[in-house]
C-alpha cells in the first residue's frame, strides 16, 4: 500500500486517500509453448483500474495475468465523492505503467472497456434493403436516441437479427448478411452505440502514453455479457453492484438490450452503517462483509443498509419488467457480478423478492486457472469481471 506516483496537486479529488495494489502474476510454462498470443483488457473505473491478461490454447481462455489498483478509504475519512476518472490522463497512465510493471504483465495488445455512465447503446430497428443504404440512413435514426450532437461522438453499429412476419427476430450468425426478399419488406434490429469523442480521445491517450496497441474499445456492458454469458443468448438480467455506484442491463441474444446506471453502490451501504452504529467505516465494512443480509438478531448491519438494497431491487424490477412488457419476453434469471455480489444473503433476499432465479457471476467458468485460484475465484470474477470481457474480445 501506498501513494500513487505521478498523482499532481491538481488531482485532488483523490489525494489523500489510500490505494490498495494487488498484483497476481500467473504463467504457464508449458502452455505457454502452444497458446496463442495473448491480448490485454483494462478497465478503469470510478474505484480501481483492472487488468486481465488472457491467452489461449485449444480454444481455451487461460489466465496469465491480473492486476487492479483500487481506490480505498483511509479508516473514517469520507472518500464518496472520489473517483478516479477525476485524475489526469498522465496520472491514469503512470497507474498502468505501475501495474504492467508490477504485475509482469507482457502483452501489449488491449481492448479497453468504456464505463457505461459515459456511453449510449440501443436497440432499433430498421427496414433493409443493403448494407450500404442502411448506412447512410443510421445517422438520421440516431439524432432520435442520442442526446447529444452526432458530429460529437463516435458512432457504431451492427446488425444483429432480422425480424420475422410475427415481430420476432432471428440473430444473425456472425459475418452473415441479412437476405432482402423481393416483394416483401424486410426489417432488421440494430445495435447502435455511441460515446462521445473526448472519451474515446482519452483512452486513446492513455494507451498511446503507455506504449499499448489499442485493438478496440468497446462498452463495458459488452464486456461484461461477453465475459458473463459467453454463447447463452437468452433473456438474462444482469445487475453489476460495484463500490460507488450499480448498472442494471438486460442482455438477450448476446447483446445489450436496456439498462439503468444509479449512483448508489456498497459504499453507500458502508456509509449508512457507519453512520447508524456510530462506527468507523472500517468496523461497517467489515460488519457489511460478515453479516451482510442475513436475518439473525445479531446482525447489527441488516436495518440500516436494507433501505439501500431494496432500492436496488426496486430498480431491477422495473428495468426487468419495461423490457418484458415492450418485448413481450420473460426475464428467467437474474445474474449478480460486482462487490456487493457474494455479500451474506443479497442473492438469497432477490430471489424471494424477484421471484425468479438469482445467481452470482463467474468470468472464469471459461478460463483454465490455477487450483489454488479456487478459495478467492468468486472474488476475482466480481473484481475482474469487465476486465475478463474484454480481453476476450477477438477482433
Amino acid at each position: 500500500m501506498g501513494q500513487a506516483s505521478g498523482i499532481t496537486d491538481g488531482d485532488a479529488a483523490v489525494q489523500n486517500t489510500l490505494y490498495h495494489l494487488m498484483c497476481g502474476m500467473l504463467y504457464y510454462s508449458v502452455m505457454a509453448l502452444f497458446k496463442s498470443k495473448s491480448r490485454l483488457g483494462i478497465d478503469i473505473g470510478t474505484s480501481a483500474v483492472k487488468l486481465v491478461e488472457l491467452g489461449e490454447q485449444s480454444g481455451r481462455f487461460i489466465l496469465e495475468n491480473y492486476a487492479t489498483y483500487e481506490l480505498k478509504s483511509h479508516g473514517s475519512q469520507d472518500v464518496v465523492g472520489s473517483n478516479l476518472m477525476d485524475l489526469s490522463d498522465e496520472a491514469l497512465t503512470e497507474v498502468v505503467v505501475m501495474l504492467l510493471k508490477q504485475s509482469g504483465i507482457k502483452s501489449r495488445d488491449v481492448v479497453m472497456s468504456i464505463s457505461s455512465f459515459s456511453t449510449f447503446a440501443t436497440v432499433i430497428k430498421m427496414p433493409y434493403v443493403n448494407e450500404e443504404d442502411l448506412a447512410q440512413s443510421i445517422p438520421f435514426e440516431a439524432r432520435k436516441y442520442i442526446p447529444i450532437p452526432l458530429d460529437q461522438v463516435v458512432l457504431d453499429w451492427s446488425i444483429i437479427g432480422v425480424v420475422d412476419e410475427k415481430g420476432a427476430t432471428e440473430p444473425l450468425a456472425d459475418g452473415q448478411e441479412p437476405q432482402a426478399k423481393p416483394g416483401t419488406d424486410t426489417v432488421v434490429e440494430v445495435f447502435l452505440a455511441a460515446v462521445p469523442k473526448d472519451e474515446t480521445g482519452r483512452y486513446q491517450h492513455i494507451a498511446k502514453g503507455v506504449g499499448l496497441n489499442l485493438v478496440a474499445l468497446e462498452l463495458e456492458n459488452s464486456s461484461l455479457i461477453r465475459g458473463l454469458l459467453g454463447n447463452d443468448l437468452s433473456p438474462t438480467a444482469i445487475v453489476n453492484a460495484g463500490g460507488r455506484s450499480t448498472s442494471i442491463l438486460i442482455a438477450h441474444r448476446g447483446y445489450e438490450r436496456l439498462s439503468h446506471n444509479y449512483e448508489i453502490g456498497g459504499f453507500e451501504m458502508t456509509k449508512a452503517i457507519a453512520q447508524s452504529l456510530n462506527i468507523d467505516l472500517d468496523q461497517a465494512e467489515a460488519l457489511k462483509r460478515t453479516y451482510g443480509l442475513i436475518d439473525t438478531p445479531d446482525n447489527k448491519a441488516r436495518e440500516p443498509m436494507q433501505s439501500l438494497v431494496d432500492m436496488m431491487l426496486f430498480e431491477t424490477k422495473k428495468t426487468i419488467a419495461s423490457y418484458e412488457e415492450s418485448h413481450k419476453v420473460r426475464v428467467p434469471r437474474v445474474v449478480l457480478i460486482g462487490g456487493l455480489a457474494n455479500m451474506p444473503g443479497l442473492t438469497t433476499y432477490f430471489k424471494q423478492r424477484l421471484e425468479r432465479d438469482v445467481l452470482v457471476g463467474n468470468v472464469f467458468a471459461r478460463v483454465v486457472h490455477p487450483p489454488e485460484l479456487a478459495p478467492i475465484i468468486s472474488t476475482l470474477s466480481n473484481t475482474f469481471a469487465i476486465a475478463v470481457g474484454a480481453a476476450m474480445r477477438k477482433s
